[in-house]
């Protein structure tokens, strides 16, 4: 593949639009489906919670996540507005319940007052955090005291085997990751790396390291 191609790869990865970004959501959504599990089942949700979401993609996960206990209410922040509208259609039901709440931010402030959420995760979006420390500190200023915030990652290893992520993408291995954690004033209460297959690009199944770090504020 060429530089541009790889490029536009990067950059749709980041922040899908056009057709094009439509497929690429369908697609994260596939390949993502396992990570995005793994980081629901370690939030510990229990009824009521209230649930925040860091670049959610089409969201085809909700019900999902719906599943795991009653009452529950779900906010998705996404830097895209193609996936903040597909997540809004895919998950139309939800948000006509007035269970799940779609809204565009710039990657930075999180839009919420102080101690508003239970429980917060993102899956693979710390390669695209502008001001890494700064928005960790931002999850922790909207996290309740003693809520749990689910970081989940495809390792360095992996990800820097993928062409395209030389462009925009910032590489994390556990170490890093938790060094960076080291600086804010969450606690680590949990890691797990698990290794799963996936498609490659070019439709071959490779092994992908992935890692879940359990935060508690």
């Amino acid at each position: 593949m060429k530089q541009e191609e790889l490029q536009a790869i990067a950059s749709q990865l980041k922040n899908p639009t056009g057709e094009k970004g439509i497929e690429m959501g369908n697609m994260m959504n596939e390949t993502n489906i396992n990570m995005t599990r793994h980081s629901i089942q370690n939030l510990n949700i229990s009824k009521e919670n209230k649930i925040l979401e860091l670049g959610h993609g089409n969201a085809g996960h909700l019900e999902f996540l719906f599943e795991q206990s009653e009452n529950l209410k779900y906010y998705g922040l996404e830097m895209s507005e193609l996936m903040f509208q597909e997540a809004r259609q895919i998950n139309r039901n939800f948000v006509s319940q007035k269970q799940a709440f779609f809204s565009l931010y710039d990657g930075n402030k999180i839009p919420f007052e102080d101690e508003y959420f239970d429980k917060i995760f993102t899956v693979n979006t710390i390669y695209f955090w502008q001001e890494p420390e700064k928005l960790l500190l931002e999850i922790y200023r909207v996290l309740k005291p003693d809520g749990n915030f689910c970081l989940t990652f495809a390792e360095e290893d992996f990800m820097k085997k993928l062409p395209f992520t030389q462009f925009e993408f910032e590489l994390y291995s556990t170490e890093k990751a938790q060094k960076l954690i080291e600086k804010t004033p969450f606690t680590i209460v949990y890691t797990e790396t698990q290794t799963e297959k996936v498609k490659s690009k070019t439709g071959e199944l490779v092994d992908r390291a992935f890692t879940t770090i359990v935060l508690e504020k």
